[in-house]
């Protein structure tokens, strides 16, 4: 069975409620579609399950329990991957989610491997071993944990016949808040058509508690950092922002007209849209002899005459 497959969304739900999925009925669609979505992808993938990286935030919480819903806890492997201090009580928080959902749960402290590969590799690949760009380095530094997150996650789910699932929102995929070949690596992103506020309001249909909708988004890399701060805006403000700018292709003021975004934080935000499209999309080819790339359906077999 190979796990090297396209990832898949849901664009098929609408709302009452204007651009946001959000009422009931809604949500209920949005719900209802994700859970046979994930059973039909594992299904046809011939795979035993899937595998989530769980961080104790709502994204990771309502992934793993829709997959829980579509599978069954006995299928879903729930992974604990943290580097540093900061991070102890978000996995605190998903062991604790994965014991409610009666799955299992392994955990993997990255900090050797982080450590290892600055003592090997860093040393030969660093241009400025002086450190002379420490903001850029530990950005670096934190691609490498995303990625050994993944590699984590793809071992454990090449070793047990399973998919990987994402976790992202569409508001992070659109916006790039994500590590390419890191979390932005997986088979399914059962979430990625839901903007952050359609999520916290789908994570309320299904029952998530309440500590974990209204905790502040933190991609952990340091104590206190948020989404926010990250973003230059919560996302009560960026996803009205990105629905006009996207969806609805509005200019940036138009778009920014009324929300709690300053020109420049607009202008900065609808630069990360379109800069980050290559972490959306497949790497390309020269395009020799106009071969593209094609996916292949195969019926039965013929009989043998």
């Amino acid at each position: 069975m190979s796990t090297e497959r396209e990832t898949f969304v849901y664009s098929e739900s609408h709302s009452e409620n204007g651009p946001f999925i959000t009422d009931p009925a809604g949500l209920e669609a949005a719900h209802a579609r994700i859970v046979s979505e994930i059973r039909s992808t594992v299904a046809d993938a011939g795979a035993e399950g899937v595998v989530v990286a769980m961080s104790g935030g709502i994204d990771s919480t309502v992934t793993t329990a829709l997959a829980v819903e579509a599978l069954g806890n006995e299928r879903v492997l729930g992974l604990g991957l943290p580097c540093h201090k900061s991070e102890r009580a978000g996995v605190s928080e998903a062991r604790t989610i994965a014991e409610g959902l009666g799955i299992d749960f392994r955990e993997i402290q990255l900090r050797p491997l982080l450590e290892t590969f600055e003592e090997t590799a860093t040393p030969v690949l660093e241009p400025d071993a002086d450190g002379g760009r420490p903001a850029e380095r530990n950005h670096a530094l934190g691609n490498v944990i995303a990625r050994f997150r993944m590699v984590c996650a793809y071992y454990a789910a090449n070793r047990r016949s399973k998919l990987v699932l994402g976790t992202a929102n569409r508001s992070e995929r659109l916006l790039g808040y994500f590590t390419k070949y890191g979390d932005g690596a997986a088979d399914a992103y059962p979430l990625g058509d839901l903007y952050k506020t359609e999520v916290r309001a789908l994570a309320g249909q299904i029952g998530i508690p309440r500590r974990i909708v209204t905790k502040e988004p933190t991609a952990g890399f340091w104590a206190g950092q948020t989404d926010a701060d990250e973003l230059g805006a919560p996302y009560d403000d960026l996803d009205p922002f990105l629905t006009r700018l996207v969806d609805e292709g509005q200019s940036i003021a138009d778009a920014a007209s009324g929300l709690e975004i300053d020109r420049e934080t607009a202008r900065s935000i609808a630069w990360l849209c379109a800069e980050t499209t290559h972490k959306r999309t497949t790497p390309p080819t020269p395009g020799v002899g106009d071969r593209t790339e094609s996916t292949l359906e195969f019926g039965d077999e013929p009989a043998d005459s």
